[in-house]
């Protein structure tokens, strides 16, 4: 997975590519834990992310609780296989996707 970083004063732009699995989804929480201290809106780019596994949303939902703390975080540019997956496990009820 290719992760592209922009920030923009205190707004995170993170644009995802290719698939979050096990073996991509710590590479998210990594910069994640790393970028977020000063953040007040984070927007989660998925225009290019193909595959998106229960790992994924695991840190999805940690990315989601810190925001929840200090600002605020949109998915945008979701295709439709993870809108159903959103779907079918609520969190299309959790996150802000625009």
């Amino acid at each position: 997975m290719k992760i592209t970083k922009t920030l923009n004063g205190r707004k995170l732009t993170l644009a995802l590519e290719g698939r979050m699995d096990t073996s991509t989804a710590p590479e998210l929480e990594a910069v994640l834990k790393n970028h977020l201290d000063d953040v007040e809106e984070l927007i989660i780019d998925m225009a290019k992310l193909e595959y998106l596994s229960s790992a994924g949303l695991r840190v999805l939902l940690g990315a989601q609780k810190t925001m929840n703390k200090q600002g605020h975080m949109t998915v945008t540019n979701v295709n439709d296989t993870i809108m159903e997956i959103f779907e079918v496990t609520g969190f299309s009820e959790i996150l802000t996707i625009a």
